[in-house]
């Protein structure tokens, strides 16, 4: 670990905490706020850190901050990846290689998140890895961002896991079995070696045989179609269009899942919006 500078990113978080408004975070502003950008506790909550303990960051005390606090401030505070870098390099943490970018989800994705609270979406790196999810996405899906590992890939949960495979019909496994493979590929002849995808990959061709026959495929469309359909326990089953938007480097996409309006699906969604606090 690098040496860090207490003082300098206590001062980095209170400026980039000062240039963000309420609306940049999908916040309302309310009649009464004096305060010029985002309030503490308003960061913290972003963050996912006690005030307390954000507080004693931006005033130079308490204990170190671990890498984890950090990237997950960095999101919290929709920074860019220089800046994301600049404020590990300041915590004493080496910056990772791009093409591991972690958990920093694009700060351009991250804006448009804010304006879909009510939306199932979430972000998907490079390998699978569920990186965010709206609150309705959870709902549909279970909380995705839990796992560790290679777990961490929706991938490999769908050739390791059966229970991964629940929320899609039995007749739609083959189908999204190969669009999984397909857009690992992808990733794996971008990225190269070494990377997410070759780790998932590699892993896989170790344990499982379904995975084996279909990457002999060479498969490697990454346009699928934005049909899908999901299943629910409480609503069962939905008829749902997925549409997707990448970053610049193709390495994190966002997927928004909507329903036609007036159909029963978007009915069912409402209704699981509602129960969950999420009304769509």
């Amino acid at each position: 670990m690098m040496s860090d500078d207490r003082a300098q990113l206590a001062d980095f978080l209170r400026t980039r905490r000062a240039a963000l408004q309420p609306e940049d975070v999908g916040m309302p502003r309310g009649p009464r706020r004096r305060t010029d950008g985002l309030r503490r506790e308003e960061v913290a909550a972003l963050a996912g850190l006690s005030v307390d303990y954000y507080s004693r960051m931006e005033q130079s005390r308490g204990p170190h901050p671990s890498e984890q606090m950090l990237v997950a401030l960095a999101r919290g505070l929709r920074l860019s990846l220089d800046e994301r870098d600049y404020l590990l390099r300041l915590g004493g943490y080496p910056v990772p290689r791009r093409i591991m970018r972690g958990d920093h989800v694009d700060a351009g994705i991250m804006r448009i998140l804010d304006r879909l609270a009510d939306t199932p979406a979430m972000v998907v790196g490079s390998a699978g890895e569920i990186l965010y999810q709206t609150g309705l996405a959870i709902t549909l899906f279970g909380d995705e961002t839990r796992f560790s590992g290679l777990e961490r890939s929706v991938v490999y949960r769908w050739f390791t896991a059966p229970d991964s495979r629940t929320v899609y019909p039995d007749d739609d496994h083959e189908q999204r079995a190969r669009d999984f493979v397909a857009d690992l590929r992808t990733a794996y002849v971008r990225d190269g070696r070494p990377s997410p995808a070759a780790d998932v990959a590699d892993a896989l061709m170790e344990s499982s045989a379904e995975f084996r026959t279909l990457w002999a495929e060479h498969r490697v469309e990454h346009k699928h179609s934005q049909y899908k359909r999901l299943v629910h326990p409480e609503v069962g089953v939905m008829e749902v269009y997925c549409q997707s938007l990448f970053d610049i480097d193709q390495s994190q996409g966002l997927l928004v899942f909507t329903a036609t309006p007036g159909s029963e699906s978007a009915e069912k969604l409402r209704l699981l919006g509602v129960l969950s606090g999420h009304v769509v």
